[in-house]
């Protein structure tokens, strides 16, 4: 027997903030950028460093996922550290991964 699940509803704006969600994820450096972050806290030279990209570049894409509220920073003296903003980013990150692996 087939059972029916009712479709969510979502007012119009969080449609658009879903999709801009969304559109943050998109970019494979972005992307690179979270995938290393699920590790922990880690300075624009170490994401540099990991992801083979200039710190210039890095820090663009840092600052348009914290823009979109997917990371957080930290400053200690001259230094930055970024996280993921929470566990629902976590999630998000983890979940997607596992959909496409199977």
């Amino acid at each position: 027997m087939e059972q029916h699940v009712p479709a969510v509803h979502a007012t119009v704006d969080e449609v658009e903030k879903l999709a801009e969600l969304f559109s943050q994820t998109a970019d494979p450096t972005r992307l690179k950028v979270l995938l290393f972050l699920l590790g922990g806290e880690q300075c624009v030279c170490a994401i540099s460093e990991q992801l083979d990209v200039s710190v210039s570049a890095v820090s663009h894409q840092l600052r348009r996922l914290r823009t979109g509220g997917l990371i957080c920073r930290r400053k200690q003296g001259r230094h930055v550290y970024y996280t993921l903003a929470d566990d629902h980013v976590r999630i998000l990150i983890s979940v997607g991964l596992e959909h496409i692996r199977e």
